[in-house]
């Protein structure tokens, strides 16, 4: 009853430490809602009431012809997959469980393999949505081609990488300030509606709008990734290497911080919340 479970070899250990974030992973998605059709059903509602809200306000405003040559309604998807994939790797980093929490306390669970659970419930269910949307508007409304598909996906794993280094370094600062970081996490999200250039075509931005918006990796990141869905665009503006090397400093730093906080941890912190 007592006794401890050790690891044959490395090769066990890694079984188990995969198998754990499984588990883990199926737990947290099954937190957002009990029925994962619904749970679905309610991240693509989401992307749809953005790409169809953004559209009829270029409609409206007439500014649709400003755009680069191609699908328009892409153009959109392109950048909001990007956007609501970076925000929601963020959101669920910043929510996995921390030291303090009573799953804890069930060897081998520990902080790594909730932050690991976190990120990757995330990114599978926008994967998951941004599939189903494109096939039903491949099939139903227009046929789409994208260009170099592999790295367009690229892009948007770097989307979901910089928004899990940056939520790292948000959770092993949140027990020490918890009312800031719940605040800055809400100004980021809000103001990466505008600063993620999503609504943009960079290569049109005059220099002064594009120094407005250059220190965020995912206005990099965007732009980046319409260069590879369309055939005709090549982004000038714009670097893939800045988010890569945001995104490695940012989870060094997340890193290090999550293991200092880790060594101060308290039931407390719950209570802080």
């Amino acid at each position: 009853m007592f006794k401890t479970a050790r690891p044959r070899s490395s090769l066990h250990s890694a079984f188990r430490i995969t198998e754990l974030i499984y588990h883990a992973t199926v737990r947290d998605l099954r937190q957002g809602h009990g029925n994962a059709v619904i749970a679905l059903a309610l991240n693509i509602l989401t992307a749809v009431i953005m790409v169809m809200a953004f559209y009829l306000m270029f409609t409206v405003l007439g500014i649709r012809g400003a755009k680069l040559r191609g699908d328009f309604l892409l153009f959109m998807m392109s950048g909001i997959f990007m956007y609501l994939t970076h925000i929601k790797a963020l959101s669920a980093v910043l929510k996995a469980e921390g030291p303090a929490s009573p799953m804890m306390q069930h060897a081998p669970m520990n902080t790594v393999i909730s932050i690991t659970a976190g990120a990757i419930g995330a990114l599978y269910i926008q994967v998951l949505s941004m599939t189903v949307i494109l096939f039903v508007y491949h099939v139903s409304f227009n046929p789409i081609e994208i260009y170099q598909p592999i790295a367009a996906f690229g892009m948007l794993l770097l989307a979901w990488f910089t928004g899990v280094a940056a939520g790292l370094v948000l959770l092993s600062i949140k027990p020490w300030f918890p009312t800031f970081v719940s605040i800055f996490s809400t100004i980021y999200q809000r103001a990466n509606m505008i600063a993620s250039g999503k609504m943009f075509v960079v290569n049109t931005l005059p220099p002064f709008m594009v120094k407005m918006f250059d220190w965020n990796p995912l206005f990099h990141i965007i732009d980046q990734a319409r260069g590879f869905v369309f055939i005709n665009y090549f982004p000038h503006k714009t670097s893939l290497d800045y988010p890569i090397y945001v995104g490695i400093a940012l989870l060094m730093v997340g890193l290090m911080g999550e293991f200092y906080t880790r060594q101060f941890a308290s039931s407390s912190w719950n209570a802080r919340r």
